[in-house]
Order: structure tokens, then sequence, then C-alpha cells
């Protein structure tokens, strides 16, 4: 098994940043890939970035590229999402996940899930 838990989630400005972080322990090295998904109130869950714990390959949905930035510190099992330039559009509760697979970009991909963090952006 392996748990996620997120942190760092608040209210923000439009033009504002936050930075949230996903610590996870247990099992990890079981999981070659590290996401962080969505949830809009009314709307699915979808994928923003991904990296891979080893080499830190990423992978951003377009509506995010240039303004998020996904890293992780490998020492302490730690994914990071820097989210800069904040829009209002970006409001929802943020999902930190675990896959056992590589690149993986679907929700069904993901094993494990954290509790999420909520992210307001005002106007």
């Amino acid at each position: 098994q392996v748990q996620l838990v997120e942190s760092g989630g608040g209210l923000v400005q439009a033009g504002g940043s936050l930075r949230l972080s996903c610590a996870a322990s247990g099992r990890t090295f079981t999981t070659y890939t590290m996401g962080w998904f969505r949830q809009a109130p009314g709307k699915e869950r979808e994928f923003v970035a991904h990296i891979r714990w080893s080499g830190g390959s990423t992978y951003y949905v377009d509506s995010v590229k240039g303004r998020f930035t996904i890293s992780r510190e490998n020492a302490k099992n730690t994914v990071y999402l820097q989210m800069n330039s904040l829009k209002p559009e970006d409001t929802a509760v943020y999902y930190c996940a675990a896959s056992n697979r590589e690149l993986a970009r679907a929700v069904s991909a993901y094993d494990y899930w954290g509790q999420g963090t909520q992210v307001t952006v005002s106007s």
C-alpha cells in the first residue's frame, strides 16, 4: 500500500501562486509515476501533470503548460506542484496520485490517491 497526503491548498487571487505538496509513504518503490489531478464542482476529475520518480520526466495538460511545474524530491518521497499565474478556472480540489505504470495520464491508471486539497482562485 501507498499512502499519499497533500497539503498547500488555499485561497489566492488571480495571478497569484501556490505550491502543493504530496508526501508519499509505504511501498513507494512499487510506483513509477506520480500525478496531479483536479476536480471542479460538477466536472469530472482531470489530469494536470505527472512526473516519473526515476529520471524526472514530466508531462502537462495544455491548459497549465508554462504556469505549473511538477517536481519531486526523492529523498523525502515528496512531489510538488508549483502553480503560478493562477486563474479562476484553476479552482478545484487537487489530488495527488501514484501509478504502477509509466507515463500514466488516465484516472483509471492510478492506483493510489490522496484525500485532496482545495484550491480557490478569486477574480
